[in-house]
């Protein structure tokens, strides 16, 4: 049986990433009719079905472990960064490599200090919310997956902001 807490963030991390899948949709449409343009594509649906697996193997693997606090305040830090991130961007944050011509790039809030600031967010999830579950191999997995993925969409997205 899925304890209250577990449960609760298990609830808290899809309704998150569900928001945010609706937010980056909006986004991408509008900045699409507004010429913007989509870099690296072909490699979404993948980075898609790793963040989809991730949770959804939480949603299989983590119901009655306990939650470890250390890792739990982690995961409340990077939602913190992720908020600044979110704050930073506005309407230019979405899921994809949407590119706007002519446009300067964003060197405000984190983006002062990293130049993918929410690629660290991502990578601290998808290692840290396994680990407050107790799931070190599991960690372990998909952080090597998500650092593949991210190891072609910093290229892709690089390549797109160069051009």
């Amino acid at each position: 049986m899925i304890s209250g807490p577990a449960l609760a963030l298990l609830l808290f991390v899809t309704a998150q990433r569900l928001a945010e899948l609706g937010h980056a949709r909006r986004n991408t449409r509008a900045l699409l009719q507004r010429g913007a343009v989509e870099a690296g594509a072909a490699h979404y649906p993948y980075l898609v079905a790793i963040h989809a697996a991730w949770l959804a193997g939480l949603w299989l693997l983590a119901p009655g472990r306990p939650l470890h606090p250390l890792w739990l305040c982690a995961f409340a830090a990077l939602q913190l960064l992720r908020l600044w991130v979110l704050a930073t961007l506005k309407g230019r944050w979405t899921t994809r490599i949407i590119v706007v011509p002519d446009a300067a790039l964003v060197r405000s809030g984190p983006y002062r200090f990293l130049n993918h600031p929410n690629y660290v967010v991502v990578a601290g999830e998808i290692a840290v919310l396994p680990l407050a579950f107790g799931l070190p191999a599991y960690a372990l997995v998909f952080s090597l997956l998500n650092a593949l993925m991210l190891s072609i969409r910093i290229r892709a997205e690089n390549a797109a902001l160069r051009g």
